[in-house]
């Protein structure tokens, strides 16, 4: 069995040794390079654009801008989120076009307003800087597009008047973005009335759809291929106006163009996430049972529309993995002169499970309860399972209490007192936090899979997932391996081009191996069936007598035989939509030290146990653990998109100034996987890859609490950082007024 063992990722040897193939790895005979001028105003009208300075210089090839896209019939880039799912929150709103190159008006800093073509990258940047803009700064702006509420008014509101215990909490969460390791890059090709275009795309398919879209063309004249992908973390989910632009500009100029973001332009450009505001309150009875959540949040969608899932998702799974009889939220997105925010990284269940997480320890602080009580107190029962929250959304199954009864076991939280007393003779304050969670993954809800058996001994997988680094050529070929008995290694993922995977929805919301395994397996049975046909043939037997096994078709009950290779070329397709969601859970404890003399918080110790229902290769999943940890503890103490209130400029946009954890400010994390099967996936499976990063905000944040609030700090804003911490110590130190 390859199932369940922790098999070193194969694809590790090909990109550790340098021969990955990212898309500035391919070049093309003829290739041109494209540049693009950005805004530097987060809000104008243009009022013309002179280009004759740079059709000047020697190597331009051409300068587009706005009114050459509209001549030419480009359309908006389409607001297309995932299809509604019936168990997600509806949102509805009116949003406006997103164009791939503005024509009369600018929305943020950073957004595209002309494309400079050149025989060479420099040569076209040089040019960019001579294309004259004349821009009316306009004031800057926002308005809500979406506002809705859902629960029951009357039953909170007699909830709360009825509590023992109230506790409010107000924050906003910090706006952060992917930071992937590839900057973003496209090459794109136009020939005999067909545009390919190699792109950091993590969803071929659906950028098939909406390049095709723009450029007003059949979905049949538009292929997208990605090779290896540096990261995505949910940005490149979207499509990017460069996508289109360098299509368009291929067909233009009559040669390939590719262009090549720099990293300042990928913070301006890049999409942004979290940046949700957020008014709560949980009642309480005198026993610590919860009575009511409410909750108003106020997602930042930036300038244009990309996605409205995690406000949704978010409020969806606002009451975590707790027993609340009674809830009220109002769901709100404003756009704003900022970068476009989308999903990233669990997409809205971070910012509210900090949120609970937050008020729970607010609530234990407060009215004298114990931190680990008060949680186990108002858990989710396993014997209760399924159980509906108080949003409808139906949890199949999961042992909550377990989780945080092993994460608290396996952090010692039990020992952690005489840590803290070790700590305080150091001059240390030392605290401890808690989080629980659960995540809500639908995505996409159709995939395909297509398997053929080669007589050479090979096993070809077409997904219409793709990896951005989850190790799906391991994991995938293991299971196949299993169900077709043969060794991972002769098993060959094809993925990541739309001419081969013509079907898929791409890798977010834990869709991967949760809806590829699901198809596979179909598509494997439909191989063997295939396979006993044919082995019924040449073993002169009758098909019904054919079974499967250890590799072998063989006729029931005799030693005849034919192996799986030996009976000819095998085929298997599957296609199936399906809008089940799954709720993979868990528990995070982080312990840190903070300096009170300068404010910084060191992570010393991180735990995390995840349930993601069946565990395919362990050491990937901790792996991915490992990165979503590192993520969340970075957003929690260090990064943050901070933007210039006055004019929206974006003050972060380089590295010196965009601050990521590194490993040598990490503690050597702990990961443990609980395994409680799905009941509502035919293999048992939940989604898997971000239990690190969605209970991390609220860990650690209930950890610099807990550190400080010998001091008199009931809460720090996130990101906790040496400043923030440092003024937090001096405000609580200061006399109180009357």
């Amino acid at each position: 069995m390859w199932v369940g063992k922790p098999l070193p990722r194969k694809e590790d040897e090909r990109l550790l040794s340098g021969r990955g193939a990212f898309t500035d790895d391919l070049s093309l005979p003829g290739e041109a390079h494209a540049c693009i001028v950005r805004s530097p105003h987060a809000h104008a009208r243009i009022r013309a654009i002179d280009s004759t300075a740079a059709l000047a210089v020697p190597g331009v090839l051409a300068v587009l801008v706005g009114s050459d896209a509209a001549a030419d019939g480009l359309k908006p880039i389409p607001f297309r989120p995932i299809s509604p799912n019936p168990h997600e929150v509806p949102l509805k709103g009116s949003f406006p076009p997103f164009p791939v190159l503005s024509a009369d008006e600018v929305c943020f800093v950073g957004e595209a307003v002309a494309v400079v073509v050149a025989e060479t990258r420099a040569l076209a940047r040089d040019a960019a800087e001579r294309v004259e803009v004349d821009y009316q700064p306009l004031e800057l702006a926002d308005h809500a597009c979406v506002d809705i509420e859902v629960g029951d008014a009357a039953a909170v509101a007699a909830a709360f008047a009825g509590a023992a215990h109230v506790v409010r909490f107000e924050t906003r969460l910090n706006r952060v973005t992917g930071v992937p390791l590839e900057p973003r890059c496209t090459l794109a090709v136009y020939e005999a009335g067909r545009y390919t275009l190699h792109a950091t795309s993590a969803w071929v398919q659906r950028h098939r759809a909406d390049l095709a879209t723009v450029l007003g063309v059949p979905e049949d004249a538009v292929r997208v291929v990605t090779r290896e992908l540096g990261g995505s973390y949910g940005t490149r989910n979207n499509f990017y106006p460069e996508y289109a632009l360098t299509a368009w500009a291929a067909k233009r100029v009559g040669r390939p163009v590719k262009c090549l973001l720099e990293r300042h332009e990928c913070f301006l450009s890049d999409d942004h996430s979290r940046d949700l505001a957020v008014q709560a309150e949980l009642a309480l009875d005198r026993e610590g049972r919860f009575l009511a959540f409410r909750t108003f949040n106020t997602s930042n969608l930036g300038a244009h529309a990309i996605s409205t899932v995690p406000l949704s998702k978010g409020v969806g799974v606002s009451t975590s993995v707790y027993r609340v009889p009674a809830v009220q939220a109002r769901a709100r997105a404003v756009l704003s002169n900022t970068t476009p925010t989308s999903a990233y990284r669990a997409a809205g269940r971070p910012e509210v499970m900090f949120v609970i997480e937050r008020l729970i320890d607010l609530a234990a602080r407060r009215h004298g309860f114990d931190r680990l009580e008060l949680r186990r107190r108002n858990l989710v029962l396993a014997a209760a399972m399924p159980w509906r929250n108080p949003f409808g959304l139906v949890y199949d199954s999961g042992d909550y209490a377990a989780a945080q009864e092993r994460a608290a076991r396996t952090a010692d939280w039990a020992g952690f007192e005489a840590r803290r007393a070790e700590a305080k003779r150091r001059g240390r304050c030392r605290g401890i936090g808690i989080a629980n969670y659960i995540e809500l993954n639908t995505g996409a809800p159709r995939e395909q899979a297509e398997i053929t058996v080669r007589p050479e001994g090979r096993i070809d997988l077409v997904l219409g997932t793709l990896s951005s680094g989850q190790g799906h050529e391991t994991s995938f070929a293991q299971l196949l391996a299993d169900w077709l008995s043969v060794d991972p290694a002769q098993v060959r993922l094809l993925a990541g081009d739309s001419d081969v995977a013509t079907v898929g929805g791409g890798t977010h919301s834990g869709r991967s191996m949760r809806m590829g395994a699901a198809v596979m397996r179909r598509a494997s049975d439909l191989a063997i069936e295939q396979g006993k046909q044919l082995a019924a043939d040449r073993l002169e037997a009758a098909a019904a007598d054919i079974e499967f096994v250890a590799g072998r078709f063989t006729v029931k009950g005799t030693d005849r035989s034919v192996g799986l290779f030996d009976v000819g070329a095998l085929r298997g397709v599957y296609d199936e939509s399906t809008p089940l969601p799954s709720f993979a859970y868990g528990s995070a404890v982080c312990e840190v030290e903070i300096d009170p003399e300068t404010g910084v918080v060191e992570v010393v110790r991180h735990t995390n146990v995840d349930d993601c229902g069946r565990a395919i290769n362990p050491l990937i999943l901790h792996g991915q653990a490992h990165g979503g940890m590192a993520a969340g503890i970075g957003q929690a103490l260090l990064e943050r998109c901070v933007y210039e209130p006055e004019s929206g400029q974006l003050q972060t946009a380089t590295l010196m100034d965009y601050p990521l954890a590194r490993a040598d400010e990490l503690p050597m994390f702990t990961t443990e996987i609980s395994d409680v099967p799905s009941t509502t996936h035919p293999l048992g499976l939940r989604g898997g890859g971000e239990g690190g990063t969605t209970p991390a905000l609220g860990a650690v944040a209930n950890a610099i609490a807990d550190a400080l609030a010998p001091l008199g700090v009931e809460h720090v804003e996130l990101p906790a950082t040496p400043e923030r911490v440092w003024r937090a110590i001096r405000e609580a130190a200061l006399p109180r007024t009357s």
